[in-house]
């Protein structure tokens, strides 16, 4: 590999590792039970985003599925003898606020232990499907530390149709719960007239224009001196994946510019340094006081609270 000789703040680079047929949007037209017979496209898509990381030198956090991990156990394991952190997107991709306590830990339970089965080693983070630690959702706050996660990065705080906290801190902080604390890293915006802009990976990446993200992240690094938390899924750089029959505005969101992806990854990567999530997290200063959101209650958040935000 050869050195990295850029300048600046190091980014966390982020992959949720799913197929296809198994982003939240297409759960109405495509039953859980289907999955085996669909055509599995997960391991080839990885496993480019894996060649793309080692050409830039980029070392990177994959959230794994446990459904994933449990059937493609040799990917798992070239993820981490790559060098990447291995960390949890629970089993079976179900929306938190569409779970019961109970389930939730299940999922979360048996991700965890099929990832550390595989590897060897102990996994500390934690994406939920879609974002979706919402406000009705925080008690899940309360699960991840039952069961041994130390980070989660499922809160974005912005608005949208079906995840998001709009109000919720912008930057990495401690979030403290009823069952102790835990890092919580959001997803990366910049805040303008009022609002918070997504500006770091996904369909934000895919839809708008690459200039977005570059000058988002680029006020973060510069203005703000914070990394961005940048994502995405490897099925966002494969526009032959099948085409399933879905209304206009999923359509329009999942297959919009899946051709220009990874071309705008290969961009991005020569444009800003990345790193793993575990060492963002490893670089927190643990000494400031958690931010207090109790996770039954889920208060509004006074701006007080958030001291981060601009």
């Amino acid at each position: 590999m050869k050195p990295d000789t850029r300048d600046g703040v190091v980014n966390a680079m982020t992959i949720d590792v799913e197929d296809y047929f198994q982003v939240s949007a297409f759960d109405r037209v495509v039953k859980r039970g289907d999955w085996e017979t669909l055509p599995g496209r997960v391991v080839s898509n990885t496993e480019r985003l894996l060649q793309i990381f080692d050409e830039e030198n980029v070392v990177a956090t994959f959230f794994v599925l446990g459904w994933v991990a449990e059937r493609y156990p040799q990917l798992v394991r070239r993820i981490s003898a790559a060098g990447h952190e291995v960390a949890s997107h629970g089993y079976a991709h179900r929306l938190i606020y569409h779970q019961t306590r109970e389930g939730f830990r299940d999922d979360i339970r048996k991700a965890k232990s099929i990832l550390e089965g595989i590897t060897g080693e102990p996994v500390a983070g934690y994406r939920a499907p879609s974002f979706s630690i919402t406000r009705k959702s925080l008690w899940a706050m309360d699960v991840l530390i039952e069961q041994g996660y130390t980070y989660d990065a499922s809160v974005y705080p912005i608005r949208h149709d079906r995840y998001g906290i709009a109000n919720f801190p912008r930057h990495s902080h401690v979030f403290k719960a009823r069952k102790g604390s835990l890092l919580e890293v959001p997803g990366s915006t910049v805040r303008f007239c009022g609002m918070n802009w997504p500006i770091a990976g996904g369909g934000y990446f895919r839809i708008l224009p690459y200039e977005w993200t570059q000058a988002g992240i680029a006020h973060l690094n510069k203005s703000e001196r914070r990394p961005a938390v940048f994502y995405l899924h490897p099925w966002e750089i494969d526009p032959d994946q099948p085409r399933l029959q879905v209304g206009r505005v999923t359509a329009f969101r999942h297959y919009r510019n899946l051709g220009k992806t990874e071309q705008r990854l290969r961009r991005l990567l020569k444009d800003f340094r990345f790193g793993p999530l575990r060492d963002l997290v490893a670089g927190l200063n643990l000494s400031v006081a958690p931010i207090e959101i109790l996770s039954g209650a889920a208060p509004e958040l006074a701006p007080s609270s958030q001291p981060n935000a601009r």
